[in-house]
């Protein structure tokens, strides 16, 4: 088992009470702060806060569940201006001894439950909180103004093909009404 622990945060399996829950609260300071924005390419992260517990499942497995906030700044992906996105959300985490670990086969099916990790030595509600938080930031963050606009490139002589041409039921809708004038007139 490793004795160095992971992080600050990390909580040793084997000093877990068995019969109660263990609480945390991970308010990371300004510097930690900085770290994990450039750590997930953020522009900035303000007001992050992880509060829950960990508390014992049968006689070898834990959960880890709790409240994820933070506050993160993005560049939008079409202006680059900055978004500003509020982030609220339940984490949970089941960790199992008995975790099925098939890395050696050529071809593993991956479980449809995310929130199930193999049982260490630790812990670490530090590490599920990035992990957390790096899942549920947007992909692509866009301005409450910004659009995409078109772009239409031919040959020189040639009739370009636009996003409206490129739909060939598009223009059905239209027909099929101007079709319907003429039967009642």
């Amino acid at each position: 088992m490793a004795k160095t622990q992971p992080s600050r945060t990390a909580l040793r399996v084997s000093d877990l009470a068995q019969n109660s829950a263990t609480g945390f609260e991970i308010t990371p300071d300004a510097g930690v702060m900085r770290a994990i924005a450039d750590e997930l390419d953020l522009t900035s992260l303000r007001k992050m806060r992880f509060v829950g517990d960990v508390r014992a499942q049968g006689s070898a497995d834990w959960i880890l569940s709790g409240t994820l906030g933070a506050t993160v700044v993005q560049p939008c992906a079409v202006t680059l201006v900055p978004v500003t996105t509020r982030i609220d959300v339940p984490v949970r985490r089941v960790f199992l001894r008995d975790f099925a670990d098939d890395i050696d086969e050529p071809e593993v099916e991956m479980s449809e439950d995310d929130e199930v990790e193999k049982l260490g030595a630790w812990i670490d509600p530090e590490a599920v909180m990035i992990e957390a938080l790096s899942l549920t930031t947007p992909d692509y963050p866009r301005a409450p103004d910004a659009a995409l606009g078109e772009i239409v490139l031919t040959e020189p002589g040639k009739v370009p093909l636009t996003d409206e041409a490129a739909r060939p039921f598009a223009g059905l809708a239209d027909l099929q009404a101007k079709m319907g004038k003429g039967d009642t007139d």
